[in-house]
C-alpha cells in the first residue's frame, strides 16, 4: 500500500466540489477558485472532481483546459484528483490528455449500460497503460465489479485506491464491501458517500477516510470529524456528522448532485452557475428554499468558518 496516499488520507478529508461555469455553460477558472481556496483555507487539501462536478457529462474539448484551470487555482500542497469516463472511448482520449499533466492518479467513473465484467477488466488495463498510472477505482453499483475482478486490478498495481459508494439501508449490513475486505487492503478503501456512512465504514470495517460534498459548505467541521475518528472518539465524530444531516438527508431525498449544487449557490461561497446537462436544475421554489434553509443552519453551526 502507497504510504503517501496512507498520509494524505489521515490529513484530509476528500471534497468532491461541484465545477462551477459562467452563464454560457464554459468552465469559470475564476470561481472555481474561490471554491478551492474556501476549502483549502479550512484543512482540507484532497480535491477529487468526479459525479459532483459532472464529469460524466464533460466535453473532450473542455477536458484540457478544465485540468489545467483545477491545477493553476490549487495550492502546490493540494492533491486534485480528476475523473475519467464513462465510455471506454472518452477515457482513453482522456488519459491520453492526462499522462502529459502533472496527476499522479484519476479516478474512472462507473458506466452501468452496455458493459460486461471481462470488458471493464480489459479497459481499465488498457486505460492505465495508456495513462501511465494507477487508477482510483470507484465501486457505485452493487457488484459492478466482483471482489476476485477487484482484488485482481489491485494485484497487478492498477489501482491506487478505491472509492467505495455503494448505498445501503444500513451501511453496517454490506456483503459487498465484507468480501472486497477479504481480498484488498482496507488501508487502501475510503468510504465514499460523505458523512453518514463514514464512521460505520471506519468503526466497522476499517476503511481509511471519506469523502463528502457538504465539506464544501463546512470544510472546517468535517475536518474535525476526520480527527475524531483518526483519534477513535466516535461520540465526538457522531456530533460532527449530525450537522450535516438535514443537507444530507435532502441529497438522498431528491438528488445528491442537484441539491449539492444548489446548496454551493445558495451558500454564497463561489457562484457555480448553472448545471451542466445531462442533469437538471433545481427549479422548484420550495425546494430550493428548503436547501438554502438547511445551508444557513449548516453555517450556523459552531466553528469558524472565516
Amino acid at each position: 500500500m502507497n504510504s503517501a496516499f496512507n498520509d494524505r488520507v489521515a490529513q484530509s478529508v476528500i471534497a468532491v466540489p461541484p465545477l462551477a461555469r459562467s452563464n454560457d455553460g464554459r468552465v469559470d477558472r475564476h470561481e472555481n477558485g474561490r471554491l478551492i481556496r474556501h476549502i483549502e483555507a479550512h484543512g482540507v487539501s484532497t480535491l477529487l472532481y468526479g459525479g459532483n462536478a459532472l464529469f460524466y457529462h464533460i466535453r473532450l474539448s473542455e477536458y484540457a483546459d478544465a485540468l489545467q484551470y483545477l491545477l493553476d487555482e490549487a495550492s502546490p500542497n493540494t492533491w486534485i484528483i480528476p475523473s475519467m469516463g464513462p465510455a471506454f472511448g472518452m477515457m482513453m482520449d482522456q488519459a491520453e490528455i492526462l499522462r502529459d499533466l502533472p496527476f499522479d492518479t484519476a479516478m474512472v467513473l462507473p458506466q452501468r449500460e452496455i458493459a460486461d465484467e471481462s470488458g471493464i477488466l480489459t479497459g481499465l488495463r488498457r486505460v492505465v497503460e495508456t495513462l501511465g498510472k494507477p487508477i482510483v477505482l470507484y465501486l457505485k453499483l452493487d457488484r459492478w465489479l466482483s471482489p476476485d475482478a477487484v482484488s485482481a486490478l489491485v494485484k497487478d498495481g492498477m489501482v491506487s485506491w478505491i472509492k467505495y459508494a455503494v448505498v445501503r439501508d444500513n451501511p453496517l449490513q454490506d456483503g459487498y464491501l465484507s468480501e472486497i475486505l477479504e481480498l484488498v487492503p482496507k488501508e487502501m478503501v475510503v468510504s465514499g458517500m460523505g458523512e453518514q456512512p463514514a464512521i460505520v465504514h471506519a468503526r466497522d470495517f476499517g476503511l481509511a477516510g471519506f469523502t463528502s460534498g457538504c465539506v464544501c459548505i463546512r470544510p472546517d467541521l468535517s475536518a474535525r470529524m476526520l480527527q475524531a475518528m483518526l483519534a477513535r472518539d466516535w461520540q465526538q465524530a457522531d456530533m460532527l456528522r449530525e450537522q450535516f444531516t438535514e443537507l444530507e438527508d435532502l441529497r438522498n431525498e431528491i438528488s445528491p448532485i442537484r441539491v449539492l449544487h444548489e446548496a454551493v449557490q445558495s451558500s454564497g461561497i463561489a457562484n457555480v452557475g448553472p448545471i451542466q446537462p445531462l442533469v437538471g436544475e433545481v427549479t422548484d421554489s420550495e425546494i430550493r428554499h428548503r436547501i438554502t434553509a438547511a445551508v444557513q443552519r449548516l453555517l450556523s453551526m459552531p466553528g469558524s468558518t472565516d
